[in-house]
């Protein structure tokens, strides 16, 4: 085969580096992007920010000691005057930022410190260091009184209990890894566990859910002699039968009514099943809004959250030296990238105020009825609506939150599939499984609602809608089964 070179011409699509930057920042959270935007702040020094996301943390001072003072505000410039509009920057951008809205005091007050006369003077707190159930259960441990060598035995039954206060291990395993030399019999293994399952919480120690459970009943105050031996059988002896609700087997197993049984029920329905559940370190995750909805005069008003839009500008100092020609190669380029950010970010947040105002456009009957007047929404009509592709809304919608009325929800919730209705219609994925949770919630708990009748009722509102359907709907809404919603 002959080897040539030969020259065509062709045609195809490429993205520039400022595309690229601009459907990545379409696509990132709020906390993806403030992430993204401290990190290009600290590679570019031509842009800066105007607002300081940690004015409102705690500082630190050189000895250690809380500084509650806020930060000092930057002095103005000689000759400026204040209310004066800021000076054009010398690239011709006029310091350009990201526009921030209004602020509507209902909103913006939240979070502020009241200035009252009160006790709480505004001051930052620093929240306290949780003690974890070991160091709990350790700490009463020391102060029972009991011999050194019963005090490491019950410590090392205590470090064999995991974080929802059940032994991890059997005696006889925490038994046989112990030295031969330290003659440690068994019993004296039962009684550090004796003496762990006395302390608080009650029940902490357990080896399974029917001891935990017992260990509680056992300890309560002012329950009947009867109604505490029933409990004790039940959880002892009938506890899966009791957790399926097959009360027509429990009280002919133990010889009891309705009245006997229902009395055992709320003995053990006050019982905690993870009694160290409590001391488990859990970090809370904060959903910041990316929009607010609001009531107004002439219906829904949708505003972007102003704490989540940054204050970017050129830097005036470098820019001005780049236009006398003080600087070249590198830091033009900067200048050009932090232009192009500004520019993308106006537009990401432009981006998001259109979409959402035509999801509250489109869905006005939820903000006004709630979720059982969700209408069915799909990507490609709003696309169309506002010249779009289906691939830029989907990208809009994920992780980016509203504030609403009825609560906080993710662009994605407006959007769903349909269900055919015997009008011709079609009713929203969302209204049906509102519908559902609204059927189950009004239903008698002795004889409670089936897939089936609830399709059936469904049915009766001109929705068609099979069984199946009904089921999957309530999995997605974490309602139990029929058989697990009987009550006594």
């Amino acid at each position: 085969m002959k080897q040539s070179l030969q020259l065509r011409t062709s045609q195809h699509l490429a993205l520039t580096p400022q595309l690229q930057q601009s459907i990545r920042l379409l696509q990132l959270s709020t906390l993806e992007l403030h992430q993204e935007l401290e990190q290009i702040l600290s590679d570019n020094p031509l842009l800066e920010r105007l607002d300081d996301p940690l004015d409102h943390s705690v500082r630190l001072l050189a000895d250690g000691a809380i500084n509650d003072s806020p930060p000092q505000a930057e002095a103005p410039a000689p000759g400026a005057e204040e209310g004066a509009p800021a000076p054009e920057s010398a690239d011709g951008e006029g310091g350009a930022e990201v526009e921030r809205g209004e602020t509507d005091g209902d909103w913006g007050e939240l979070g502020r410190s009241s200035g009252g006369d009160g006790d709480d003077d505004g001051r930052p707190q620093l929240g306290a260091i949780g003690v974890t159930l070991r160091e709990h259960l350790t700490e009463q441990v020391r102060v029972t009184g009991v011999t050194d060598r019963d005090r490491v035995l019950a410590e090392l039954v205590i470090d064999a209990i995991d974080d929802n206060g059940y032994l991890e291990e059997q005696l006889d395993e925490i038994h046989a890894r112990l030295p031969d030399e330290l003659d440690i019999e068994m019993d004296e293994l039962r009684c550090a566990l004796a003496l762990v399952q006395s302390l608080d919480p009650t029940g902490v120690g357990a080896r399974s859910a029917a001891e935990c459970l017992a260990l509680q009943i056992r300890s309560m105050r002012g329950v009947p002699l009867v109604t505490r031996r029933m409990a004790l059988k039940i959880v002892e002896g009938y506890l899966t039968w009791f957790a399926q609700r097959e009360f027509t087997k429990l009280k002919k197993a133990l010889d009891c009514d309705d009245e006997d049984l229902r009395e055992a029920q709320a003995v053990i329905r006050q019982c905690n099943p993870h009694p160290g559940a409590a001391f488990a370190s859990s970090v809370s995750d904060y959903v910041v809004p990316d929009v607010i909805v609001r009531k107004s005069k002439g219906g829904w008003a949708v505003t972007l959250n102003n704490e989540v839009m940054p204050r970017l500008r050129v830097n005036n100092v470098y820019a001005t030296l780049l236009k006398q020609g003080k600087g070249e190669g590198q830091m033009g380029a900067q200048l050009q990238e932090a232009k192009w950010l500004i520019k993308n970010m106006r537009q990401r947040f432009d981006t998001i105020l259109r979409v959402s105002q035509a999801i509250v456009e489109r869905q006005r009957n939820f903000f006004s009825h709630g979720a059982v007047a969700m209408r069915p929404l799909v990507l490609r009509e709003i696309a169309d609506t506002l010249g779009l592709h289906e691939s830029t809304i989907s990208r809009v919608t994920t992780q980016k939150f509203m504030l609403t009325p009825h609560g906080m929800f993710e662009l994605k919730y407006f959007f769903g599939s349909h269900v055919a209705t015997e009008a011709g219609g079609e009713a929203s994925s969302t209204a049906i499984r509102a519908l559902i949770a609204q059927l189950t919630g009004a239903e008698d708990p002795k004889n409670p609602l089936s897939d089936s009748k609830i399709a059936e009722m469904l049915g009766e509102q001109g929705m068609v809608i099979a069984r199946r359907t009904v089921a999957k709907y309530r999995e997605a809404l974490k309602i139990p089964p029929v058989s697990l919603r009987k009550s006594l």
